[in-house]
């Protein structure tokens, strides 16, 4: 839950608020002030947490359905722990080789599950529509 974006959207309201709880003691409107806040920043996060789970779950059939070999929860579960992820990762959580990583991250990549970017010797691959549920979020 991302409450400072609430209150960096209403950054005048807290301050004052907050200056009339040091002030006169008003505890009250500052709370209700903060309950506000939470009640959206936690209906924005129901928000982003069923789009993740649609994304999750459309990712899930194509998988299983054009790669089921390569498919297992493991995998999936990657894809979304590490929106920019690396071949390191994947053999680190899904325990396969460097090779086998590799040859599973290109394959997502013609899927056009994830882009690949090349900085320096370094290869990232990025899974461009779970990074932009995130940043719009922020």
């Amino acid at each position: 839950m991302y409450l400072s974006r609430y209150i960096t959207q209403h950054k005048k309201d807290y301050y004052r608020l907050l200056q009339e709880v040091r002030d006169k003691n008003k505890w009250e409107e500052w709370v209700l002030f903060m309950l506000d806040g939470v009640e959206k920043a936690a209906a924005d996060s129901i928000v982003l947490i069923s789009a993740i789970n649609v994304l999750m779950q459309q990712y899930k059939q194509l998988i299983r359905s054009n790669h089921p070999k390569l498919y297992s929860q493991d995998l999936l579960n990657n894809l979304f722990k590490y929106p920019c992820t690396r071949s390191e990762f994947f053999q680190a959580d899904l325990q396969i080789s460097r090779s086998t990583a590799i040859r599973y991250l290109d394959t997502l990549v013609k899927a056009g599950i994830l882009t690949k970017h090349k900085i320096e010797r370094d290869n990232f691959f990025l899974n461009d529509i779970l990074f932009e549920l995130l940043a719009k979020s922020e």
